[in-house]
Formats: structure tokens, C-alpha cells, sequence
């Protein structure tokens, strides 16, 4: 791979239902062996769940719950003279939006059940309140940056 230039960033259409690019990029997160349209049904049937058990909008509510979900710092290994250091670091936001996203549906993923719509729709719903696996692997990071802030200085 060249090192001269920056791959261009691709641009991400916005989803026809809820013309919002968090809706398609979570849609390409869902998605598994090419099957988008599956992907989009578990999606939007979570979207309707989340609508009838919230009574709030859902797009607000996933928004909230990716909020809650993005790191603001984070630790990356820096090999210095034989010692592997973990450095931590601010989050770029794009970053933070696609390691909540990539947590909600781990987490999502991880719970108990077979409807992947009920787990995704717990998920949200749950992150939106500040609970659940993605919030805890926040707060974890933000805990191992803190731990780790005395090697800031190995900044890259």
C-alpha cells in the first residue's frame, strides 16, 4: 500500500426511510454475507419496536444511544525500547461513531435469544439509557485510558 497519499473518504448515501447516514452505516454494520436487504428488515422492524416501546421518536433514540456509546479517548499499544506502553488518545469523532456502532452490535449480537430485531431493539434501547454491554465497554475504555494517562507523553 502507497504511503504518499490518504485513501479519499467514500461518502455515504443517507437511508431513503430516515435520510440519515447513521441509519445506512448501521444497516452495513448489520450486514452479513451481502445479505442487505435482511440486514434492512432487522433494522427497520427494530426501528418500529423501538418506536412502540419508547412512544419517542426512534431516530432520536438511536442517536442518543450512539452518543452515549462514543468514546472520547482510547488507548493504542507504542512499542518503546522493548516495553509495549499503552498510550491513550482523543478519539476522532468519525472514529467514536463507528467504534459505538461496532459495540452496539456486538453487544447486540452477544445477548441471549435468537431474534436478532428484540436484541438489536434491547440494545438501543438500552444504550439510550446509559445501560448495557456498549455503555459498560465505554466506561472500560475511559477507565483503562485514565489508568494509562501517565504515558500520554508517548503521544504518536
Amino acid at each position: 500500500m502507497s504511503r504518499r497519499s490518504t485513501p479519499k473518504k467514500r461518502i455515504i448515501d443517507s437511508d431513503p426511510i430516515y435520510r440519515s447516514r447513521l441509519v445506512t452505516m448501521l444497516i452495513s454494520h448489520i450486514l452479513k454475507e451481502g445479505k442487505k436487504s435482511l440486514a434492512q428488515k432487522i433494522f427497520y422492524q427494530a426501528m418500529k419496536n423501538i418506536e412502540e416501546k419508547t412512544e419517542k421518536d426512534p431516530l432520536k433514540v438511536l442517536q442518543q444511544a450512539v452518543l452515549n456509546a462514543t468514546p472520547l479517548v482510547e488507548v493504542k499499544a507504542r512499542r518503546l525500547g522493548g516495553s509495549t506502553y499503552q498510550v491513550p488518545r482523543e478519539v476522532k469523532a468519525e472514529r467514536g461513531t463507528a467504534l459505538a456502532l461496532r459495540w452496539l452490535l456486538s453487544s447486540a449480537r452477544q445477548r441471549p435469544g435468537r431474534n436478532m430485531v428484540a436484541k438489536l431493539t434491547n440494545e438501543i434501547v438500552d444504550a439510550a439509557n446509559e445501560t448495557g454491554n456498549a455503555i459498560r465497554k465505554r466506561e472500560e475504555t475511559h477507565r483503562m485510558a485514565e489508568a494509562n494517562k501517565a504515558f500520554s507523553h508517548y503521544r504518536f
